[in-house]
């Protein structure tokens, strides 16, 4: 049986399975390493019992006042161990730490326009679009619309502390800002 575990340094010697997916967003070293220093609790992975890593989640605490939220920075399952519940488990983990541990009102995360799988998932967990954002990842190349392969939209969701769900709003695909616009 598989375990959710603390991320680890190491850990990212081990991941590189992951990372190769056309959708997960790879960064250096350095990135993970201020992640996992300033925000441990908001790291995990989940292993087989051999050690291998089926994915891992990264976020981090932000924002002041109602604006005080956890982020989802990076959420990757390798292809190998997806449909087995694995991401579910990832975004309740970081939905309760940034409830119990950092007293959010939301948790966010940003997701390709045309990422319409990744999408329907996150809505399945009572995630909604807040905004689009215009130009706020790089062009993959596809040949598809430029303006879905760069625009990202930022999905929310309440926590506890927001009972009358204010930091979502219905009609988020509707509203767009620049990516400078965005902290």
């Amino acid at each position: 049986m598989s375990v959710l575990r603390p991320f680890r340094a190491t850990d990212m010697f081990k991941f590189n399975h992951i990372n190769l997916d056309l959708w997960t967003e790879t960064y250096a070293i350095n990135f993970y390493l201020g992640y996992f220093s300033r925000w441990p609790d908001m790291c995990a992975v989940q292993e087989t019992p051999q050690g291998r890593i089926m994915g891992y989640v990264m976020g981090k605490a932000e924002g002041a006042g109602t604006e005080r939220h956890g982020h989802v920075t990076a959420l990757s399952v390798a292809p190998e161990y997806r449909r087995l519940g694995l991401a579910r488990k990832f975004m309740s983990f970081l939905e309760q730490v940034s409830d119990e541990n950092y007293r959010g009102y939301f948790v966010d995360l940003y997701v390709r326009c045309i990422n319409t799988a990744a999408i329907h998932m996150y809505e399945g967990f009572g995630y909604s679009v807040y905004r689009r954002v215009k130009e706020y990842y790089q062009n993959l190349g596809l040949g598809l619309n430029p303006r879905d392969e760069e625009d990202g939209f930022d999905m929310r969701k309440p926590l506890s502390r927001d009972p009358m769900r204010r930091s979502v709003r219905a009609n988020g695909r509707d509203i767009t800002v620049s990516a400078h616009e965005v902290p």
